[in-house]
């Protein structure tokens, strides 16, 4: 049986991977150990500062918070810690899909049990794993809601997905795709689109499975884009890429805790909420990490179709309210700075035509938005 700790409310909780990068060279560098230690030193940071897959990545993770502003003062507060110490090793912050240029072959890989099964058992396809994310968590108030909320939620994967693509890169050779990551994380065992259950039981009868079988240790290692966190009481969405400016951070969580809202009210009333079919929500995974801000997207089981932007303009007019009551109205409302400016894929991409190809000088682009906090180029 897996336990279900409630939360009081659509409390939210960020998790935001970043990269280090030599600010000369500005290629991916292995001292991860040597920032994230001196930080969980501190009390106050150690819960929220960890190491992940490779030694080039270190995660920052917020702590419970009930809105959106709380989000970014206490991601900008990790952040700035973290760049006292960066700043004095010559290094630089960056956070996107892919980097440009970086080869997976050079990345090392963390030290520890969990990170050493990982690749024995996924070897050539876990090695490529130098991706980055942006997960966001959303408190649901009775475990019963959860899955009903994950099936709506599949709806809106590709609207997330498009706003923070940003790995058109792979390894120093464009891919034509707006989120390159996607496809790629999908390799991994139990990564991917969820399935679909109608019940609470049947999930835990999918997990018994898993566990039985060995294809898991534990519940965490079901690595899906939209997934129950079960001992945090939260539907965690992992769809995004990770993406280089707070000012995008703020807007997509926005539009992530008022869609959850939005779908969570229609439960509370009674209703039901609608789903797509499991062959359109995989299309439209496949269409946004393709073509991103110019994907055509399914919207229902009667098949109608529309430009993800077109959709996004329309969703925010309805989420206002729900904006306004949650208390990140400017935070949605900065959805449409990034449809205007273009998502990170689009930025890097014009850098990239600016300078003759150059990836370092689309990697310097990214390092510049993180330090600015906001997108720099149309």
């Amino acid at each position: 049986m897996i336990e279900y700790c409630p939360s009081d409310g659509p409390t939210l909780g960020v998790e935001w991977e970043i990269a280090l990068v030599d600010r000369e060279t500005l290629d991916l560098v292995p001292l991860a150990e040597s920032v994230v230690e001196p930080l969980r030193a501190e009390e106050h940071l150690a819960p929220k500062v960890h190491r992940e897959l490779l030694t080039n990545t270190v995660e920052i993770v917020t702590g419970v918070c009930r809105d959106v502003p709380e989000v970014l003062a206490d991601l900008s507060t990790s952040v700035d810690r973290l760049r006292s110490l960066t700043d004095d090793l010559g290094l630089e912050l960056m956070s996107a899909g892919t980097h440009p240029f970086a080869r997976w072959e050079s990345q090392q890989v963390s030290e520890g049990e969990r990170y050493a099964t990982l690749i024995d058992r996924t070897r050539w396809w876990g090695r490529q794993m130098v991706i980055y994310g942006v997960h966001t968590h959303v408190g649901v108030t009775h475990r019963d809601k959860v899955l009903p909320l994950l099936g709506g939620m599949l709806t809106y994967a590709p609207h997330l997905q498009a706003l923070s693509a940003s790995s058109p890169w792979w390894g120093g050779v464009p891919t034509d795709y707006a989120s390159n990551r996607a496809l790629l994380f999908q390799q991994l065992p139990t990564a991917g689109l969820p399935f679909q259950f109608d019940t609470w039981g049947e999930y835990e009868r999918y997990v018994d499975d898993l566990l039985v079988t060995g294809v898991i240790d534990e519940l965490k290692e079901v690595r899906w884009d939209l997934r129950p966190a079960p001992h945090l009481g939260t539907l965690e969405v992992r769809v995004c890429d990770g993406v280089p400016t707070l000012h995008e951070i703020g807007a997509i969580t926005a539009l992530t805790q008022c869609l959850l809202v939005h779908l969570d009210d229609r439960l509370t009333d009674g209703g039901t909420i609608p789903t797509l079919p499991p062959w359109h929500v995989q299309e439209n995974k496949w269409r946004t990490a393709r073509y991103g801000m110019d994907a055509i997207i399914i919207l229902d089981s009667r098949n109608r179709e529309r430009l993800v932007t077109d959709e996004l303009y329309d969703l925010l007019e309805r989420l206002a309210p729900i904006a306004r009551r949650l208390g990140c109205a400017d935070e949605l409302a900065a959805v449409e700075d990034i449809i205007r400016a273009g998502a990170s894929y689009q930025r890097q991409l014009a850098v990239a035509a600016q300078h003759d190809g150059d990836l370092v000088e689309v990697t310097r682009s990214l390092v510049e938005e993180m330090r600015a906090g906001r997108p720099l180029r149309p």
